[in-house]
């Protein structure tokens, strides 16, 4: 049998004890990116699922910054003027309707966009105050190791890379390149106060994606402590909560639905967690250290179900596990629920 095919039809099954505890399946060549622009598309971001079922892809496309594809991996249309950097967002309904978070990675603001594409809310960087942020060096080196004066020294700056939004609307935003720090909001974007960073009792290593895990009463902070390989919890007043799994593959991306908690792992590797942290389901794993987490793995080498670098996750309704990755050429799994 073809290595292709075989994938196209595994079920990964995760037990616990002796009984199954979640079963998924992989959608062979549910949708591939470079199809709707017939160019490759540069991916370093995230996806999200609409309550109509449409699933949006963010890519580095100038002209395609988020994509909308059908549940049946059909090209849909583009989001009108939506931006190319956004690392992390997701989707949200408030009493308006339903809307995009986001936080813009090298524009350093924070968008909040009808699904239509109209900005409604944007927060500047020059909202957090500067004591929470990265402060440039005085100097800086060129490829040779040649030392020259930095332009920027002295200057701060926050590279933020994902948000989600608390059950009374408050926004909560990592900056997850730069200070570690999570920086909280009202839902009119007042600034409210910042927490974490890399100092103890957080440590934080790459605090790389957040979500607001309603898992709980009160809802709380999961959020995927990227070089430590650690994922925690963190309560919404900003308290450090615990650590809920350790020793995963650079886990980087973290979405939640009913009583599971879904991390793409950047090393080549999806896992779900229950409420008290055990593993539910893994799947998609990737073996070979050439291409688990690499953004350049050739488009040929793919085979169906096994993933190369996880960089977003998002669920269904019906509980379908959908995966962007890290790629230059642009790729979206969807893992059904069986």
């Amino acid at each position: 049998m073809k290595k292709s095919l075989l994938a196209a039809i595994l079920i990964f099954t995760a037990f616990v004890g002796n009984a199954v505890a979640l079963e998924y399946k992989a959608m062979k060549d549910w949708v591939r990116l470079p199809d709707v622009n017939s160019k490759a598309t540069n991916q370093h971001g995230d996806v999200a699922v609409s309550a109509k079922g449409e699933v949006y892809v963010s890519t580095m496309d100038p002209a395609a910054g988020v994509q909308v594809f059908s549940a049946d991996g059909k090209h849909l249309r583009n989001v009108p003027g939506a931006p190319n950097d956004f690392h992390g967002f997701v989707i949200r309904r408030d009493q308006d309707g339903e809307f995009i978070y986001g936080p813009r990675l090298t524009a350093q603001t924070v968008v909040k966009m009808t699904l239509e594409g109209k900005v409604v809310l944007e927060i500047p960087a020059s909202a957090i105050p500067d004591q929470f942020k990265n402060v440039n060096p005085p100097t800086r080196k060129n490829a040779k190791g040649e030392v020259s004066p930095n332009p920027d020294g002295g200057k701060t700056f926050v590279r933020l890379t994902a948000m989600d939004v608390a059950p009374n609307g408050d926004l909560y935003v990592t900056d997850g390149y730069a200070s570690d720090y999570v920086h909280q909001f009202d839902r009119r974007g007042k600034y409210i106060k910042s927490f974490g960073g890399k100092q103890d009792p957080y440590g934080f290593k790459t605090l790389h994606k957040i979500a607001v895990d309603t898992r709980f009463t009160p809802a709380r902070i999961i959020g995927v402590d990227r070089a430590n390989g650690r994922v925690v919890h963190l309560s919404l007043d900003g308290a450090f909560l615990g650590v809920i799994a350790t020793d995963m593959l650079l886990p980087a991306a973290v979405a939640v639905q009913g009583d599971y908690a879904a991390i793409g792992e950047l090393k080549g590797q999806v896992t779900l967690l229950d409420k008290a942290g055990k593993v539910a389901a893994r799947f998609g794993t990737n073996t070979n250290p050439d291409e688990a987490g690499k953004n350049a793995p050739d488009p040929a080498r793919w085979v169906v179900g096994i993933v190369t670098a996880p960089h977003g996750v998002a669920f269904s309704a019906k509980g379908d596990v959908f995966v962007s990755e890290y790629s230059l050429f642009g790729r979206v799994h969807r893992f059904n629920r069986q």
